[in-house]
């Protein structure tokens, strides 16, 4: 399973990508996590707002953090 968290870096990022480092740990599954912070990579998606969540190549949530239930719900 692949893992995107699209956005520049910011607070906001950073908290999804714990938040899903998170919800892998507590369903104990393995997961690949990858940052994309590169604009035209996030365009890529049909991203606008930032951060967005990305599970094998389909886009979860945009422009908002997503909790670690919510998250554990779409890598179940």
């Amino acid at each position: 399973m692949k893992i995107e968290i699209l956005g520049p870096g910011c607070f906001k990022c950073q908290t999804t990508a714990a938040n899903a480092e998170q919800a892998i740990r507590e369903l104990g599954i393995d997961a690949e996590i990858v940052k994309v912070e590169k604009i035209d990579e996030i365009m890529k998606y049909g991203v606008m707002m930032t951060p967005a969540l990305v599970v094998d190549g389909e886009v979860k949530v945009a422009g908002k953090i997503p909790s670690v239930e919510e998250i554990k719900n779409w890598i179940k």
